[in-house]
């Protein structure tokens, strides 16, 4: 009795689920009346019919790839590269690992880049910018009149040698310096920069290797061979470093050496 009761109530279940499923599986059926629209899902870009449009689309694209390419011309079209270079040479002749640290020594490079190429942003605003933003001249002529002040600075401390060496490479013939494209320039110009940076380096660790000579020197005749020359040697650089204000002459060795 008890199987032919559970047998009974198997097939109920059956039943319901499958009228449920039916049920489930039809189209609802619209109202008499009205009629039943459709989703509708339409992915694409529609194709501007006006040429304004599109121009105004390509400068906004322009203006993104300018965005992303800001800090590469901040790193090789200013004096963020030697600025930086020298610090963290200071950095690795005074034998300190993290101090200070490379957020301080980035952000001091950048405050003093812009106050190194302010004069080259103010030519720009005033020749290419503000004439471009008061409809005076195209975008185009906006671009040739902003190279003009960073040309200018970036062959003041360019090297003629470096110059030459672009120059030949791309068989470019100009009559003057300020003739030569943007793309023999920067690298010329990064090129002097590295070697600059580099030498005012050497001159920097010249006192603190003599420090360090020193200091090994006595720690030998003491017959302290134990005892590791760095461990004494820092705190005397240091010192010495404090005692000459080794940041101020640093900093004023590094503008003067932008000084045109």
């Amino acid at each position: 009795m008890r199987k032919f009761l559970s047998l009974r109530l198997l097939v109920c279940v059956v039943a319901l689920s499958s009228c449920s499923f039916v049920a489930f599986g039809q189209e609802p059926q619209p109202a008499p009346g009205t009629s039943l629209v459709p989703f509708k899902l339409n992915l694409g870009v529609e194709a501007s019919q006006q040429p304004r449009d599109v121009d105004s689309a390509i400068k906004i694209l322009f203006a993104m790839t300018l965005l992303t390419l800001a800090p590469s011309i901040i790193l090789l079209m200013t004096s963020f590269t030697r600025i930086v270079i020298v610090l963290s040479f200071v950095r690795s002749a005074l034998a300190l690992q993290g101090t200070p640290a490379n957020q301080i020594l980035i952000g001091l490079s950048l405050f003093m880049t812009y106050f190194i190429m302010e004069p080259v942003w103010a030519k720009i605003d005033s020749q290419a910018l503000q004439p471009y933003m008061n409809k005076e001249i195209t975008s185009e002529q906006a671009m040739t009149e902003a190279a003009k002040p960073l040309r200018t600075f970036m062959l003041a401390q360019t090297r003629p040698k470096d110059v030459e060496l672009f120059s030949s490479l791309s068989r470019q013939t100009v009559a003057s310096a300020q003739d030569l494209p943007m793309k023999v320039v920067i690298p010329s110009f990064i090129i002097s920069e590295l070697r600059t940076a580099f030498q005012m380096g050497f001159l920097l660790f010249v006192p603190f290797i003599l420090i360090d000579l020193v200091v090994a020197t006595v720690l030998m005749s003491m017959g302290m061979m134990m005892m590791p020359p760095a461990t004494v040697a820092l705190p005397l650089k240091l010192l010495l470093f404090v005692l000459v204000d080794g940041w101020e002459l640093i900093t004023r060795s590094l503008l003067q050496s932008f000084a045109t």
